[in-house]
Order: structure tokens, then C-alpha cells, then sequence
């Protein structure tokens, strides 16, 4: 690649939007990976979207996700779908993966709470998840739907993601850590690296 191709791939804007229609949730998802941590968030579940306003913000990626679900059943359709529909648009958003840092990690504590994140952008969905959550819920938020969420964009973005809550007595603060902490390591790993502009960062050529 020559030098005005390394300086194309290194601009280019790595932004995308995915719409998902079913028969029980409608969600469409925008995602600006070089944002300022801007968002708009209506799934019309309180609690998870202050969690994806996390992801936002300490990621520093602009999200605009609007979803409509079936919540006169519970919470479980439209988390699981907007994590599907997250993941759909990051894999759009982030391309061929030239130039990126590819692994990035994160520990957050929040007073007695502490998690840490790992994650690789191999191209092979992957999660590996210890969340002992201390309750049920939070603010009417099912907390075995967090594992939902990111089970679903791990599928459908192509990444291999370990998540550990190593501490933690109150399962808001739980829940919190672990996703300011996955916002921070995908924040590392979407970085560019100067050092590998258009390069894909891998033995193989390809992820």
C-alpha cells in the first residue's frame, strides 16, 4: 500500500447503521467508532440504557440506538436483540480491521466492585463470562440478561470477549464495572496504530 492509500485507510470514517425487524423487537442501531461518546438510547428499559450510555461515553463511541420490544413479556427479547443488532454494526462499522490494535483490556472498580475486560477483535465469536451477580435485578433490569447482551454481540461482531466481576457486593456496581470496563477495552483495541497503518493485525492477513 502506498502512502496516500495508508493515509485513505487511516481516515476513513468507521461508522454504521443496522436496522433488525422481527416479530418481537424493531431496533436500529447507529454507531460512530470515532465519536466524542455521544448517545441517544430508547429501548424502554431504564437501567440497560444507562449501561449502554457507559459503553458510549467511556468508549468514546457515538451510539444512537432506538428499539422497540415486546416488554409486556420481560426485558429479554430486546436486550438480547439490541446486543445482536450492536454487534452487526460494529462488525459494518469496523471493516477489513486494517490499522486497528486489535486486543484491548480494562480493569474499573466503582467503590467495592471491581471487573475486568478482555477483548479481541479475532474474527471469531467467543465469551467467557463469570458475573456472580449479588441479586436478580436491578431497577427491573433482569441481570441474567447482561449475559444475553453480550452474547449476542459477540455472535454477530466477530469478537472473542472475557469478562470477570472480581469483586462486588451491590449488583448495580457489578453490573456498572463490567460495562464501563468492556467500553474501556473496546476503546484500546479499535484504536489505530500508527505503526500499522493498513496493515490487518494478524499473521494470517485476515480476521
Amino acid at each position: 500500500m502506498n502512502a496516500p492509500d495508508m493515509a485513505a485507510s487511516a481516515c476513513a470514517d468507521r461508522v454504521a447503521e443496522v436496522t433488525r425487524n422481527t416479530a418481537e423487537t424493531q431496533i436500529t442501531v447507529r454507531v460512530n467508532l470515532d465519536g466524542t461518546g455521544a448517545a441517544k438510547l430508547h429501548t424502554g428499559i431504564g437501567f440497560f440504557d444507562h449501561m449502554l450510555d457507559q459503553i458510549a461515553r467511556h468508549g468514546l463511541i457515538d451510539l444512537d440506538i432506538h428499539a422497540v420490544g415486546d416488554l409486556h413479556i420481560d426485558g429479554h427479547h430486546t436486550v438480547e436483540d439490541v446486543g445482536i443488532t450492536l454487534g452487526q454494526a460494529f462488525a459494518k462499522a469496523v471493516g477489513d480491521k486494517k490499522g486497528i490494535r486489535r486486543y484491548g483490556h480494562a480493569y474499573v472498580p466503582l467503590d467495592e466492585a471491581l471487573s475486568r475486560v478482555v477483548i479481541d477483535f479475532s474474527g471469531r465469536p467467543g465469551l467467557h463470562i463469570h458475573l456472580p451477580f449479588t441479586s436478580g435485578s436491578i431497577g427491573g433490569f433482569d441481570t441474567q440478561l447482561t449475559y444475553e447482551f453480550f452474547q449476542g454481540f459477540v455472535n454477530h461482531a466477530g469478537v472473542t470477549v472475557h469478562i470477570d466481576n472480581l469483586k462486588g457486593a451491590n449488583a448495580h456496581h457489578q453490573c456498572e464495572t463490567v460495562f464501563k470496563a468492556f467500553a474501556r477495552a473496546l476503546r484500546a483495541a479499535l484504536e489505530r496504530d500508527p505503526r500499522m497503518a493498513g496493515v490487518i493485525p494478524s499473521t494470517k492477513g485476515s480476521l
